[in-house]
């Protein structure tokens, strides 16, 4: 039967890759109408919006946001744990009224496809290089500047022991104090159930609901007020509080 469990799951994670290798080139061609002028940047917000929508639909993934209603305008940083690829595609369509862009490493260059438009519409990090980490967070600032919303896995990518939460890095905390904007915590309560890593043949996969809490944003002047290390605590309790405690 863990077999069996096991193809059904994996046979899910093919679909769900299939799926969304046929909707980014479908899509792909109007991401690169708009991505080589900045004028027309913001539109490709909306695209990416669409993109995810579709993949809602196409994977049969409903969304169900509980918590704080976002009202105010941003940008902010988005911090959100990071427990599964779906994480990123469905963002769009769950946060749709504020546009913004991912940091990530830059691993995913590597990637063909995703390379061109993650390029020139995010915002790749080098960590291996502490210059160009420095000149990521430089961009980053620029781009909040501009209104863009940055999103940041604080966990760094998707933890070994997902769902449950990695200690978080410190580079979304310094760069909203630096930046002087304020921080919204989102936790994705029940992705890891819904599509985990591809890797792992016995790891679940399956339609169904997204759920995702959506926590008070920690303003600019409490951001301010305190060092980047109490934000960062904050952060990471009120992620951590949404998710399924460590049996031990």
């Amino acid at each position: 039967m863990k077999y069996i469990l096991g193809a059904v799951y994996y046979l899910w994670k093919l679909y769900i890759g299939l799926a969304f290798a046929i909707t980014l080139v479908l899509f792909y061609p109007f991401l690169l109408f708009f991505i080589y002028n900045e004028k027309l940047k913001p539109y490709t917000f909306k695209i990416n919006i669409c993109w995810s929508r579709c993949m809602r639909i196409l994977c049969f993934y409903a969304v169900e946001k509980s918590g704080e209603e976002v009202l105010e305008k941003g940008p902010f940083v988005l911090a959100a744990n990071h427990s599964s690829y779906l994480d990123i595609f469905l963002l769009y369509s769950i946060l749709p009224e504020h546009k913004f862009l991912f940091m990530g490493k830059s691993e995913i260059l590597n990637y063909p496809l995703v390379k061109t438009f993650f390029k020139k519409l995010n915002i790749p990090v080098d960590r291996s290089s502490t210059i160009k980490s420095a000149k990521a967070f430089i961009q980053a600032r620029k781009e909040i500047q501009k209104g863009w919303s940055i999103v940041i896995f604080p966990e760094g990518g998707i933890p070994e022991n997902a769902p449950q939460l990695a200690p978080f890095k410190n580079g979304a905390f310094q760069l909203a104090k630096s930046a002087k904007c304020a921080v919204l915590p989102l936790t994705f309560m029940n992705n890891y159930y819904l599509f985990s890593d591809p890797d792992h043949f016995h790891s679940p996969a399956m339609p169904g609901l997204v759920k995702v809490h959506i926590h008070p944003i920690i303003s600019k002047a409490e951001i301010e007020n305190n060092e980047a290390e109490v934000t960062k605590e904050k952060t990471y309790q009120l992620i951590g509080s949404y998710l399924p405690q460590k049996n031990h």
